[in-house]
């Protein structure tokens, strides 16, 4: 027989004695001579990169608008450059300080050095709120130490303790050690009403300033009860969307729709005048003899404002899953259980029910989500019991101007929608849910 290696075809001959041979068919080419496989490669390879290009600023408005912001929240939550920079003589002389005593002569003179070079460059501002956001009173010790420090002399150790008495506290010396770091953990404590001792041990603040656990915990909690409170209202609505006749589902639908082409903040307003004091529930409360004058109910700037407020404004979110999952259904199901003589509720909770669970997810972790980054309505009809943590957010970047803590809040509430996101994939999976 002939080898492999020449890739012919061996056939006996007419007589079968001896073999003859024949050489394979030509390769498939196309009009222009490039081989058939060549050509559908190329074919292939044009039409990726033209998905790509089409795609392209789609995933560059992302990575802009989306990814970079993300990107640097998570970077700011954690970036600690103050002290490490405008203390830098001063950090390095404390290498290798032992942190028992007070530091040396050496030490404090490369602290006035510092505070000098920063009074001269106006750029003190950024250390001492950083310094003031982990020891009260930091900010008013270096801004009168900064105006004096041109007429120091030495020895600078006790020139400096005249002048303020904080540098003579050895936790002053440990906490610009410890913040020398460019990196910090002190935000993400700060957020979840932690801080670090002296001796850098995790400690909580003193109660009175124990306020982000207390809002991540009533946001959470909110969010669910507006969760559960859609879910209850929506669904009959569903129901007599994906049933009635056309004529009066698309006049149900309209209205469903209605409050999308409202703006948010007259949704919200509006229910200021309904639900205060004087408002018109109130008002007709009073009319009808349900309640005394003098006995109104306060249902605004508290808790019951805020869900209120956000269970109607979010209850479109629930509605359409709810209701592109029903219309699926087919009506003979029911009919189906009731011939096999299931009564009416025993043929919804068996039949219809688990049906609808698609729907149900969908729109529950829709609107959960929703609720715990809400931030104008919490804003405008919470008061201070009925506030998100995404108001205190807001409040560190533009009040208090502590953007670290309001990075690490955000990005521990973005952990959180994390977190939820995957318990809701392992309980339900997310391949089960429908938005329509």
């Amino acid at each position: 027989p002939l080898p492999i290696a020449d890739r012919c075809w061996s056939l006996l001959s007419p007589d079968g004695d001896t073999y003859v041979s024949e050489p394979p068919a030509a390769p498939l080419t196309t009009a222009d001579g490039v081989p058939l496989k060549v050509s559908l490669r190329r074919t292939v390879r044009r039409s990726k990169i033209k998905a790509l290009l089409l795609v392209a600023p789609l995933l560059v408005f992302l990575f802009i608008a989306f990814l970079m912001p993300l990107f640097e929240m998570l970077w700011r939550s954690v970036d600690n450059p103050e002290v490490s920079t405008h203390l830098s003589r001063t950090v390095s002389a404390l290498e290798g300080w032992n942190g028992e005593s007070l530091p040396d002569e050496a030490v404090f003179a490369a602290l006035a050095e510092d505070l000098r070079e920063g009074q001269q460059e106006r750029n003190l501002g950024l250390l001492s709120s950083r310094l003031n956001y982990e020891k009260s009173g930091m900010r008013s010790t270096i801004s009168r130490t900064a105006r004096r420090v041109g007429t120091l002399e030495p020895p600078y150790r006790e020139s400096l303790i005249e002048v303020n008495d904080t540098w003579g506290e050895l936790d002053t010396w440990k906490l610009i050690q410890r913040e020398a770091s460019p990196y910090t953990v002190s935000y993400y404590l700060a957020a979840m009403d932690r801080q670090l001792s002296p001796d850098g041990e995790i400690v909580k603040v003193p109660e009175y300033m124990q306020i982000h656990a207390t809002l991540f915990w009533r946001t959470l909690w909110m969010s669910a009860v507006i969760t559960g409170l859609t879910l209850v209202l929506g669904f009959p609505v569903a129901f007599l969307l994906a049933n009635l006749p056309m004529r009066h589902s698309n006049l149900l639908m309209i209205l469903v729709l209605l409050p999308f082409w409202t703006s948010l903040l007259v949704r919200t307003t509006t229910w200021i005048a309904i639900l205060q004091s004087q408002g018109v529930l109130n008002d007709v409360m009073v009319a009808l003899g349900v309640i005394a004058d003098e006995a109104r109910w306060q249902m605004i700037h508290n808790k019951m404002g805020t869900i209120i407020a956000m269970t109607h404004i979010l209850l479109p979110f629930m509605i359409l899953p709810l209701y592109s999952v029903m219309k699926t259904i087919p009506p003979s199901y029911m009919r189906a259980a009731r011939s096999l003589g299931g009564k009416p509720f025993l043929s919804f909770r068996r039949v219809y029910f688990p049906l609808t669970i698609p729907g149900i997810a969908a729109g529950g972790i829709l609107v959960f989500i929703l609720s715990i980054g809400y931030y104008i309505t919490p804003a405008l009809v919470g008061g201070q019991s009925g506030r998100f943590i995404t108001n205190y957010i807001a409040y560190h970047m533009q009040t208090s101007l502590n953007w670290g803590l309001a990075a690490a809040i955000a990005s521990i509430l973005l952990f959180v929608v994390i977190i939820c996101y995957l318990v809701f994939n392992r309980l339900i999976g997310v391949d089960k849910v429908k938005l329509g």
